[in-house]
């Protein structure tokens, strides 16, 4: 009788842990999933009429960068990127996915505070702005005292008090000036990020690259003495991790510029840059297909299996293209 018992209750507690962790399984599956698009003009036109206002220059961006915030807090699972218990503990790719669009978050929210709000370099920085910028460039990891959690949601109700800000009728408390210099200095901060994400995944076969650091100037030097050519490889374990990086700062890049389209309609315009910039946004959606592989595949260049990181970085390096010609169209007079 007792070894029937004992047998039962080793079958129970069997089945109870195979359960408890395919329950974990599926969770951390659906948590995985990666939010999908959103409509930019759509966001604004439902925000301006729950606010009873009409959108002003710079409220557009305004709401691309709340929402993009917003979707690392509400999206399912929440923010997982601080988590310590599983099955978050035990997920990598979407953590990596979130640091990608904070990565653009934060670019957005520095030239706000610098540039878009600020007639000169010696105008006073807007107040709601210095507040918030500051609470993104929290560690992305911290989990308590504080949480990253806790420092975005100060930063997002920052933006909406800037926000509102811009749209009250004859008050100087807020201003966004939409300019082709001011936009050239996102579209710079931009060009690198993307331009880094070019080269670490294109790492992922390995190859010789030429030291070009000092390329272009006779006299140039550097801190400390470099080979004249390198072996450049992505770890095999951070292969993963670099593409869903570079997916989240793609898809937070691609409504940002959404909403740039929309405040600086009339400065695109003037510079004929409108196309540039829908082409940007184009080789975007396209970076933003879904990986329908149950795992990401490493192939060589042209071996038998596909390498979705040479597949990524094509579709980046065509819109840093694009973007190196948006910057040459703002910067002509």
């Amino acid at each position: 009788m007792n070894i029937s018992f004992h047998r039962i209750n080793s079958k129970v507690i069997s089945v109870s842990i195979i359960v408890f962790f395919l329950l974990l399984y599926i969770v951390g599956v659906f948590w995985s999933f990666e939010p999908d698009a959103f409509s930019v003009k759509q966001e604004v036109t439902q925000d301006a009429q729950a606010d009873g206002v009409v959108p002003v220059v710079g409220y557009s961006t305004t709401t691309a960068l709340i929402r993009v915030s917003e979707k690392l807090l509400d999206k399912p699972g929440g923010y997982l990127a601080n988590d310590v218990l599983p099955p978050s503990a035990l997920l990598d790719n979407i953590p990596a996915w979130e640091f990608g669009v904070l990565e653009m978050v934060r670019d957005m929210a520095l030239v706000m505070r610098q540039e878009f709000s600020r007639s000169q370099s010696q105008s006073l920085e807007n107040a709601h702005l210095k507040i918030a910028q500051p609470q993104f460039n929290i560690d992305h990891r911290s989990w308590a005292f504080p949480s990253a959690e806790s420092e975005y949601k100060k930063a997002i109700v920052e933006l909406y008090a800037y926000r509102k800000a811009l749209t009250e009728v004859g008050s100087q408390n807020a201003q966004f000036y939409a300019r082709a210099d001011n936009l050239r200095d996102w579209v710079n901060e931009a060009q690198k990020k993307l331009g880094s994400y070019s080269q670490r995944l294109s790492a992922s076969v390995g190859r010789e690259q030429l030291n070009v650091d000092l390329a272009g100037d006779s006299v140039a030097e550097q801190s400390t003495i470099a080979d004249s050519d390198s072996q450049v490889r992505t770890s095999w374990w951070k292969i993963d991790d670099e593409i869903y990086e570079a997916r989240g700062a793609c898809w937070a890049l691609l409504h940002f510029l959404k909403a740039i389209e929309i405040d600086f309609d009339g400065v695109l315009k003037n510079k004929n840059a409108t196309v540039s910039v829908q082409q940007i946004i184009r080789e975007l959606e396209a970076s933003q297909e879904a990986i329908w592989s149950p795992m990401i595949l490493n192939g060589d260049g042209f071996g038998v299996l596909a390498n979705h990181s040479l597949v990524m970085a094509n579709y980046i390096s065509r819109a840093n293209a694009a973007l190196i010609d948006l910057n040459e169209l703002l910067s002509q007079g």
